[in-house]
């Protein structure tokens, strides 16, 4: 017997009943008894869940997409076939995120789509360089200037999709070569974080009053 139950609820309504009227065994009075503890069990489990359900940490299913909702409104919605306890972590890592600076937009473009971004501010000697010391002749690197403050130019790219790997396409010499040819579904081809995505992650991410200039490219 655990808190709740049936059998608990049962024993609770006996020791309410006062002593001396009715005998130790009655099962006329035992089975009004056990129909009402049932429903009460009922609703002491459904308060429990409704309870789950006012924390983060603990609330589950549609309840949890409403969180995510009222935080975010569509900019965390459930992936498909997404879990309760997957979804809970990203809910909880985006409400404590950090913003606003060149680290939380490099480590939100990661966790989104699994590769840093290339982030070049002109006026950032760290990232341009400087002529003798970091900065040559036959080497490569962008070319910086302080006429650009607050501006920076990030190259973001796709997530790396499986895509529909091991088969062969219509316009490839292999295509009907001895090998099996099949139809995928179009949500295979697709990996789930769209270039809309990228693009509001980089414009929750970006500080005020500057200017990101952005790519999207594989």
């Amino acid at each position: 017997m655990s808190v709740g139950d049936q059998s608990d609820m049962f024993e609770r309504l006996k020791s309410l009943l006062p002593f001396g009227w009715f005998g130790d065994n009655n099962p006329v009075r035992d089975a009004l008894l056990w129909g009402y503890a049932q429903a009460l069990s009922w609703g002491f489990t459904l308060y429990l869940y409704a309870k789950a359900q006012t924390r983060i940490k603990t609330a589950t299913d549609g309840w949890l997409d409403i969180i995510g909702l009222d935080f975010f409104g569509s900019g965390l919605i459930r992936y498909a076939g997404q879990l309760d306890a997957s979804y809970r972590n990203r809910i909880l890592i985006n409400i404590f995120r950090e913003r606003a600076t060149r680290h939380g937009m490099d480590q939100v473009l990661f966790d989104l789509t699994g590769r840093h971004p290339l982030i070049i501010e002109p006026a950032k000697p760290d990232d341009c360089g400087c002529l003798g010391l970091t900065l040559g002749l036959g080497v490569a690197g962008p070319l910086g200037s302080t006429s650009c403050p607050y501006q920076a130019f990030v190259t973001a790219y796709r997530p790396a999709g499986n895509g529909a790997a091991n088969w062969p396409g219509i316009a490839t010499n292999w295509f009907g070569l001895s090998v099996t040819s099949g139809l995928l579904p179009a949500t295979q081809l697709f990996p789930e974080v769209s270039d809309a995505d990228i693009v509001a992650a980089i414009e929750a991410t970006k500080p005020y009053g500057t200017t990101i200039w952005y790519r999207i490219t594989n």
